[in-house]
């Protein structure tokens, strides 16, 4: 079944490209050109994708990406903003806002679709994984469901997929650049920085007990450890 993406854009010509782009590589589209009528279109469908532009009448891409990260049914959507916004600040606000991935204006189709793959596939259940446990953390990849304690966390597929690689690989510390090329794959252009703002959003997720098992280890990069 082809995948479910809907593009929310306003600029009609950048739209129409799109949807020929994703159309001609086997994804179905869907389009809204403001907050309003993409809100509607994901209560209305289900919907594997957003590709969101910045720069958006009325409410800015930024703030429909908070309000899809703090709703429990859509916090897990993947989303990637699009932006003519280059500067490393820009980004990294685009990735806190609750982006997974960032992509700078112009781009080629063939970033695109590499990027949305790659995306698609970190969202993707994992048939072949098992259940893993750390701590109070209980992690199903078969079932993308995540407790800590009593608790269930809801996490976005980056999220996600940045602490089960955590949980079966414990007590070791891992640079930016290796969790990028385990986590995000080899083939996918991100900052290193990306790093940082996925561990964050994380931290944030887990209970506070729990979060304190991410450790920053100064100069070398991230571990799970208790």
């Amino acid at each position: 079944m082809a995948a479910k993406i809907l593009i929310i854009e306003d600029e009609i010509a950048v739209r129409e490209m799109l949807t020929f782009t994703l159309k001609n590589n086997g994804f179905e589209t869907f389009e809204a050109g403001n907050s309003e009528e993409a809100l509607n279109i994901v209560s209305k469908n289900n919907i594997n994708l957003i590709l969101l532009d910045w720069m958006l009448p009325g409410k800015a891409g930024i703030d429909i990406a908070r309000s899809l990260r703090s709703s429990i049914e859509t916090k897990e959507l993947p989303i990637i903003m699009l932006t003519a916004k280059s500067e490393e600040s820009d980004k990294i606000m685009g990735l806190e806002s609750g982006a997974d991935d960032y992509i700078t204006k112009p781009f080629s189709p063939k970033e695109l679709l590499a990027r949305i793959k790659a995306l698609l596939r970190r969202a993707s259940p994992q048939s072949d994984m098992k259940v893993v446990n750390f701590g109070s953390i209980n992690l199903n990849p078969m079932t993308h469901k995540v407790k800590d304690g009593e608790k269930n966390i809801v996490l976005g597929p980056t999220e996600f997929n940045l602490l089960h690689f955590f949980m079966t690989h414990s007590e070791r510390v891992y640079s930016r650049a290796q969790l990028l090329d385990f986590v995000w794959g080899t083939n996918v252009y991100v900052e290193e920085r990306t790093v940082d703002v996925h561990i964050l959003r994380l931290r944030k997720s887990l209970e506070p007990e729990t979060s304190k098992y991410i450790q920053t280890v100064r100069g070398a990069g991230y571990r799970l450890s208790k």
